[in-house]
């Protein structure tokens, strides 16, 4: 058995080194507090796992464990309907970004090549500016004096302007204007190294362009839009800003009421229980999608 190259584990250790600082110990932290007690002190929780207490502590940890905030959330119907309404933001901005993407990433593919720099300079271009600018700029696009209702009202579309800022459609345009170039990368790159001799084939074999397009372009491209569509799914679902800013009060997010919980009622076992299970639907899907497709790779083979 040949020893592995030093390089090599240098390469591995280097990315289980980042999850290991930056996501396990973190998630580790939350999960401690989430089976804390709630308390008026600074921090406002009462741990119920002593470090210093040695085995001990552990042993008495295990012994008096509940997950009573847990069961808290389940009581309390407003964290499961912001889990729901997440989920159905999520989804339908995923969708519509999906629907936006696509045709803009096989445009950019079948540009000619000397144009393709400077289609992708154009979408990423947004991330030159602020985040909070461009959310703050879209609040005075959608608002009822706005330009979009001012250019509606000038070209007679309408006749009394249109309430869009405080909704849901707020949002979604919001999500999907933000995230629109995380679908558009993945996809972009699936279709530029799509081999253009299948399509021609293809359409030798009695296909039409549509055809062609539909029975090879589409499922040549499933890696890209899974990943674009995972790239906006999982940003979306805890957002806050975006709701808090174009959706106003009436908008129900899982990131709103984990700040709430967090910053206004302070209550921290609970904001971490909440945190721990966005979590979970977060990483559940993802692993279970890394297992099928290993899957179909060791089945291909």
């Amino acid at each position: 058995m040949t020893p592995m190259n030093p390089r090599r584990i240098i390469l591995i250790l280097v990315p289980y080194a980042w999850l290991l600082v930056l996501f396990l110990v973190p998630f580790v932290i939350v999960l401690k507090i989430s089976l804390s007690d709630t308390a008026l002190a600074i921090p406002p929780y009462i741990p119920t796992l002593d470090l210093s207490a040695g085995w001990q502590g552990f042993v008495d940890f295990l012994s008096e464990l509940d997950f009573e905030n847990y069961v808290f959330l389940t009581e309390d119907d407003l964290y499961w309907k912001a889990y729901l309404s997440s989920l159905k933001i999520a989804l339908i901005s995923t969708g519509l970004t999906l629907m936006v993407g696509f045709p803009i990433a096989y445009g950019m593919a079948n540009a000619p090549d000397e144009w393709r720099p400077t289609l992708m300079m154009l979408v990423i271009l947004p991330f030159w500016t602020s985040f909070l600018i461009r959310v703050y700029a879209w609040m005075g696009i959608l608002s009822t004096e706005g330009f979009l209702n001012q250019f509606l009202l000038w070209t007679g579309i309408i006749s009394a302007p249109l309430t869009i800022l405080n909704t849901n459609t707020a949002v979604y345009i919001g999500i999907v204007y933000t995230y629109l170039p995380f679908m558009i990368l993945p996809i972009y790159s699936t279709l530029e190294k799509l081999d253009g001799a299948l399509l021609e084939a293809a359409e030798d074999l009695g296909c039409t362009r549509t055809s062609a397009f539909w029975l090879v372009t589409i499922p040549l491209s499933k890696s890209g839009v899974i990943a674009g569509c995972f790239l906006v799914f999982i940003p979306a679902l805890g957002e806050f800003v975006i709701p808090s800013l174009l959706g106003g009060s009436r908008t129900l997010m899982i990131g709103k009421v984990l700040w709430e919980e967090f910053f206004s009622n302070r209550d921290w076992p609970v904001a971490s229980a909440v945190a721990v299970i966005l979590l979970l639907i977060l990483v559940i899907p993802i692993i279970l999608f890394q297992r099928n497709e290993q899957r179909q790779r060791e089945a291909d083979q």
